[in-house]
């Protein structure tokens, strides 16, 4: 096993491996360990992040009695036993695998049930499908940053009528002839450059992560999100250039214009250098292509007629949505939100956007997540 450094961990927070999760050595950070019987609350991570950016909220949750944890997931930090290229297979990153390594990871520390799954940016969808499939052992469901619109739906009424054409999204095409031509994000993400240009960026990872996280955080003061009114190349051209970008840049070219100064980075309280150096040493060694195997399973369309299985079910346990006031990542899916409330969710209980927070809400305004945290599982 790799001689890791020690991470910068708040007391009460212990790093662990255990082996066996699903065919995976998986990479845990856990509090409230001290006493046994502690209800579980399981804390899933999105990207280009890790189980570490659930550090400022772990001991809060620790200290209200419950035991947590909290994995680096499947393509990401130091749990492994994962393919890294790009050519290799994507089946073990669909969502239902997920789901089984989430289930696996909690049988291995011996519980049957969790309190709740939470899941930010991607593992918030993680954390809905936990809610879809398994809802007697994930008691309760936290969205983060992501909402969640539902299984898609079988086709019906096709037994009496001609079959439709299959349907090509024209929206790829319309914003790449749009007057400033834009690409979106998932699609780049999905290509076989994408790692690279974020792995060796002209800048290196440490500054390409520091004007990531800077550029979709409450920092970035144009940062003001709103509905967008359709799934089209003109509302989609609405949003910052971290999620439709331009034509012929790269992720690292795309938020390097916006580098904060070195004023504004010794002064960041959520994320300091020091902490910074966790995420862009992980990433340093391991690349990005885990995690972007997560987005080329949406794009390429390969696993939809899989989730289908779960057509017209809901998340049926008491949920909640926490996001960041001025977080993009709500509105980007245009509709994704109200469905949420209307149908995905049926006990949806309350909706959150945490002022002067963008997209890393959990770690820009930790006190308050971990407040809005234990006032949902003392209810649910």
């Amino acid at each position: 096993m790799i001689n890791f450094p020690d991470l910068p961990l708040p007391a009460g927070i212990r790093a662990r491996f255990v082996e066996g999760v699903n065919g995976l050595t998986m990479h845990v950070l856990e509090a409230g360990f001290e006493s046994k019987g502690r209800p579980c609350v399981l804390l899933l991570h999105g990207f280009p992040e890790l189980a570490f950016s659930w550090r400022k909220v772990m001991p809060a949750l620790a200290d209200a009695g419950y035991h947590v944890i909290a994995p680096d997931q499947r393509g990401y930090g130091r749990t492994t036993g994962w393919d890294a290229s790009y050519d290799g297979s994507l089946t073990p990153f669909r969502l239902p695998n997920l789901v089984r390594d989430a289930l696996g990871v909690v049988a291995a520390f011996g519980h049957r049930s969790v309190a709740a799954v939470v899941g930010h940016d991607f593992g918030s969808s993680v954390a809905a499908w936990c809610g879809v499939i398994r809802p007697d052992v994930f008691r309760s469901v936290v969205l983060m940053s992501a909402p969640f619109a539902g299984p898609p739906q079988v086709a019906s009424n096709l037994a009496d009528a001609p079959l439709p054409p299959k349907r090509v999204d024209p929206v790829h095409h319309e914003l790449a002839a749009l007057p400033r031509p834009r690409k979106h994000y998932h699609w780049y993400y999905s290509t076989p450059e994408a790692n690279d240009d974020m792995w060796r960026p002209r800048q290196g990872v440490h500054d390409f992560l520091r004007a990531y996280y800077h550029h979709k955080s409450a920092d970035w003061k144009d940062n003001k999100p709103y509905p967008l009114k359709s799934w089209s190349a003109a509302e989609l051209a609405k949003l910052p250039g971290y999620y439709v970008m331009d034509l012929a840049k790269t992720m690292p070219e795309t938020v390097a214009e916006e580098m904060p100064s070195s004023e504004s980075i010794a002064a960041n309280k959520w994320l300091p250098d020091h902490e910074l150096a966790v995420y862009s040493g992980e990433y340093r060694r391991t690349g990005f292509q885990g995690g972007l195997q997560w987005y080329r399973c949406g794009t390429s369309g390969a696993f939809a007629a899989e989730l289908e299985t779960w057509s017209g079910r809901s998340i049926d346990v008491p949920s909640c949505f926490i996001s960041g006031k001025q977080d993009w990542g709500t509105y980007q899916r245009p509709g994704m939100f109200e469905a949420m409330q209307k149908a995905a969710c049926t006990n949806m209980t309350s909706v959150h956007l945490v002022d002067g927070a963008g997209h890393w809400v959990q770690q820009e305004q930790a006190s308050e997540v971990s407040r809005l945290l234990l006032q949902f599982l003392k209810a649910a």
